[in-house]
């Protein structure tokens, strides 16, 4: 049984900082295709990074200059590094993996990011 779980949210004044974690188990970490979501109170779930088996990453617009995510194959994680951190960066934060060599998509519960003063 595949599991995602997703750890590090919190809340953080603007400006700050924050690390979220997402360790996969139960299936082979390296051949997944990982990536970080959100979801706004009232919104759409969004599409915020992703990174590929080989290491190759991509991001929304809006996180772009401010977001790393990497992935540590032997600890079976992913994470997203965020900066500068704005107000409107607040939402629920979910991991996505999706086996590469099945197509099958699994997400974990979400870690709440909060941005406020």
């Amino acid at each position: 049984q595949v599991q995602l779980v997703e750890s590090g949210g919190g809340l953080v004044q603007p400006g700050g900082s924050l690390r979220l974690s997402c360790v996969v188990s139960g299936s082979i970490f390296s051949r997944y295709a990982m990536g970080w979501y959100r979801q706004a109170p009232g919104k759409e779930r969004e599409w915020v990074a992703a990174i590929t088996t080989g290491g190759s990453t991509t991001y929304v617009d809006s996180v772009k200059a401010r977001s790393t995510i990497s992935r540590d194959n032997a600890k079976n994680t992913v994470y997203l590094q965020m900066n500068s951190l704005k107000p409107e960066d607040t939402a629920l934060y979910y991991c996505n993996g999706r086996d590469t060599i099945w197509s099958r998509t699994y997400w974990g519960q979400g870690t709440q990011v909060t941005i406020s003063s």
